[in-house]
Order: C-alpha cells, then structure tokens, then sequence
C-alpha cells in the first residue's frame, strides 16, 4: 500500500504524537508499504524532504504561535495532487489533520485524533469552541476512527456522536528495550524524580519544582525541551532548588532508557492527555508513578504501581505521594502485562487499513 501519515510535527521533534507516528511509520516500511510522512516546520530550518529510516517526510513551512495550530494550507494543495491507499491523519489539535480531511487523496480516510477535548491554555480553550465545527468535518470525513484509549474513545464518543466508526489502538512501546532495565532496577542509587516530555505548562512540571524543598533527599531530571523553559528555570532559582534540577535535551534512546532505569520515581502531571507514552515505558522500566487525575493517564492508576492524584493543592499531595512509594517495596510491576508492544500496534492497524 501507499500510504501518507499526516501530522503537525515529526522526527527531531519529540511528544506523543510523534512518537506514534514515527513508531508505526517506521515499521509499515519494514512490512513492504511506502510510507509518506506529511508534516510541518514552523522554524523554517529542517529539511523540506528527507528520507528517515526508509520513511519519507515531507515538511512544510507553518505559521504555529505559541507552538500551536501549525496552519499549513500547503497540505491541502499537496494532497489534493497525489494518490494514496491510504490517508491517515493524526491530532485533532491542530490544522494538518482539517487540510487533509478536506483534500482526502486516498481511497481510504483513517484519523487518530489524540482528542483531550479542551486547550492546553485558557486562550486556546476558547478557540477550541468554533474550532470544534472545523473538528466535526475531520470526524464526519474519515471512514474509521483510531482512539488509543477508553477515555479518549468516551470523550469523542460524546462530542462527535460517531461511535460506530470507533477502534481502539492503544499506542504501544518497545517491550524488548525494557528487559534488561527490569533486572536492573534494585541496583538504582541515590533518589531520583524524573520528568520525561514537552515543557508546556499544563503538563505540571512547575508543581514537581515547587515540590523539591520539602523533598529534601531528592533531585529532579527534567528531560525536554518547550516553550515554558524559561519560566521553569525562573521558578526553580526563585525558591532555590536549581541546583537539584537537572535540565537534559536532545538525548539518545539508550541514555532516555537509563534515566527511566535510574529514576526512583516518575512524575506526570499533565491535566491533557489521551494516552500517556512516558508513563507506559516508566512502568515498563520498573519505575513506580505518580500522576495526575482527570485524563486518560487514569487508565495507568492501581494505587500500588501507580499513584493518581487531584484537586488542589498538587504540589503537597505529590509529597505524600512520593513519601508513599519510597516506602514500598516492588517485585514486579502489574501494569506491565497491559502494555502493548509497537509491532502489535502497527499489526492492528494494517489490519484496519486492509479491512
């Protein structure tokens, strides 16, 4: 088959979608399919047409304020051009998703909207209401539609009314990465928290900061890149924890997969998210979590592996939290039987594609 993967960013650039796609890209190539990977480039400083691990990206220039919205009409006039088997578009929360809905090159239209319903900040909560008329075009377009969990299968369920066309495909991970990891864990020295992710506000790191002074024996790895950086390291000298923060980017896999090893605890507290990639290969590793109630990461709690916390007051109840899990004692992690791996994933959706 050819097929094109519609996204609003790609490989350098890290964050769950782009993992998503770039993880089944990748291995619908392995599988024999051509695999087209359309794309935006806000910076203006990525190659315009590359070629990734058998993948090829075609990138164009977006106008993205605030690091948003990535509105590239481009796509839609690139696509209105060529033909696919397949078009699959990726993230409800942005345009490359709506151009592609309208040109529909394919015989086929799949859609993978990673939907959390409302904006990661108040102003982009407001645009999310006339957007949601553009939204409905995309749903209404595609043939099928992949949510990769319950909660994002029930929030779309209730605000598209298209239940009938919904499957569900969890996002996956490397399971094979994780097997030596898991051996390693009771070796771990010291006490570390990490954050893996896009520094963005609502994805709370600003809360693990704040809680670092009554957490007296631990230091924090933040591990991203994103534009609330700067106010991140603005917070953290004001109440004079910088020195126990320490700030990595641009990262290889392997030393990613260390600091998931080497972690004591890993935090999440984003209040959007459809799914949840680092809080999966975290558990995976061995590594207990704490994270933040009211989105699909809920899907993750046990209480025992894994903490969910809400409300107010965020910064004090991840101190109990923590308090918690330095005091249990792990040999095994049950959530790791409920993990899927990359291949199963991309098996399920060329088995949707074919269907």
């Amino acid at each position: 088959m050819k097929i094109a993967q519609i996204c609003p960013r790609y490989d350098p650039d890290i964050g769950g979608v782009e993992t998503h796609v770039k993880e089944i890209s990748e291995r619908l190539v392995q599988k024999g399919h051509a695999v087209d990977v359309i794309t935006t480039d806000p910076t203006g400083k990525l190659p315009e047409e590359e070629i990734i691990n058998g993948v090829k990206v075609i990138r164009f220039r977006s106008f993205a304020p605030g690091n948003a919205y990535f509105l590239a009409p481009q796509i839609y006039s690139y696509l209105k051009k060529q033909k696919y088997d397949v078009v699959h578009a990726h993230s409800y929360h942005a345009f490359p998703a709506f151009f592609a809905a309208l040109a529909r090159p394919g015989n086929k239209f799949v859609f993978t909207p990673h939907y959390h319903r409302s904006g990661h900040t108040f102003f982009r909560n407001l645009l999310h209401k006339p957007y949601r008329l553009l939204g409905k075009i995309i749903f209404s377009r595609a043939d099928t539609i992949i949510c990769v969990s319950e909660f994002e299968k029930g929030l779309v369920t209730e605000d598209f009314n298209v239940s009938g066309k919904i499957e569900k495909i969890p996002n996956g991970i490397n399971l094979a990465e994780f097997e030596n990891l898991k051996s390693q864990r009771d070796e771990r020295g010291g006490k570390t928290l990490l954050y893996v992710g896009r520094l963005e506000e609502y994805k709370g790191v600003q809360y693990i900061i704040q809680a670092l002074p009554e957490l007296p024996e631990f230091r924090i790895r933040i591990v991203g890149k994103g534009p609330y950086e700067e106010e991140l390291h603005k917070l953290a000298d004001q109440i004079g924890v910088s020195d126990r923060i320490e700030w990595l980017k641009g990262i290889s896999r392997e030393e990613l997969l260390q600091c998931y090893a080497s972690a004591d605890v890993f935090l999440m507290l984003s209040k959007h998210e459809a799914y949840g990639i680092t809080v999966a290969e975290a558990l995976a590793s061995g590594t207990p979590c704490i994270v933040a109630r009211g989105s699909a990461l809920d899907e993750f709690v046990d209480g025992v592996t894994c903490i969910g916390i809400e409300g107010s007051d965020i910064a004090d109840k991840l101190v109990e939290s923590i308090c918690v899990l330095k005091n249990n004692k792990f040999e095994i992690l049950e959530n790791q039987d409920e993990l899927m791996n990359w291949e199963v994933v991309t098996y399920k959706i060329i088995t949707l594609y074919e269907k």
